[in-house]
């Protein structure tokens, strides 16, 4: 008896599985292998499915990559900040958000970011979409700083200079640990930084900052 094989097709789905399916599937691939490998027939071979229909959900594929970037940071985001709120000790609760976010393992979302700068360049809606979810992080770390003020850690005022500093740092030093150019022990290297941020932004330093008033000949 002669049997013939049959090629699986693709499980008939409801539009809104369907649509969450190849949304999933882009965050998947684009967690392994960054935000470049983001293609039509990439999303379509990793979903199972045509090339066309990835592309009836998703058309334009500029906003599709600007979406799966803003998908995947801003989980990355809610988890870190999740994890703060609540936490007595504010100096020491900000030392385990530093050192989480430098602890190497997230660099799958370090690639993304890094990518997202560079491609941004090209893909506008791509830019936008960076330029809200860092807006996102400095807002996230400035309501932190700002109960860092309360609590007397650092000067009034200072909150939002000191997002601005932190994130600076962390994000220069995860893309430098990408090609391996980092210190080894990368707990004390985020020890360092906080400590760095924190007091640029202490009571004294600002003091310290505020200008003197000129000194006339009489003095």
């Amino acid at each position: 008896m002669k049997i013939t094989s049959r090629s699986t097709a693709p499980r008939r789905m409801p539009p809104e599985e369907r649509e969450r399916s190849i949304v999933d599937g882009a965050i998947a691939l684009a967690r392994e292998g960054g935000l470049e490998v983001l293609t039509v027939r990439a999303v379509a071979a990793r979903v199972g499915v045509t090339p066309a229909l990835v592309a009836h959900y998703r058309p334009v594929m500029d906003a599709f990559v600007a979406e799966i970037f803003g998908h995947i940071v801003a989980a990355e985001r809610d988890e870190v900040i999740a994890a703060f709120d609540g936490v007595g000790d504010i100096r020491a609760g900000l030392h385990d958000l530093i050192e989480t976010l430098l602890d190497g393992e997230r660099d799958d979302v370090t690639l993304i970011w890094v990518q997202a700068w560079a491609l941004g360049a090209r893909n506008d809606i791509l830019a936008a979409r960076v330029r809200s979810e860092m807006d996102g992080w400095q807002s996230a770390l400035e309501q932190i700083f700002v109960r860092a003020a309360a609590a007397g850690v650092i000067a009034d005022g200072r909150a939002d200079t000191a997002a601005w500093l932190l994130l600076a740092m962390v994000d220069g030093m995860n893309a430098h640990s990408l090609v391996k150019w980092a210190p080894s022990d990368r707990a004390d290297l985020a020890r360092r930084a906080l400590s760095a941020v924190l007091d640029s932004a202490a009571p004294h330093a600002s003091s310290l900052a505020s200008p003197t008033e000129p000194r006339t000949e009489d003095q």
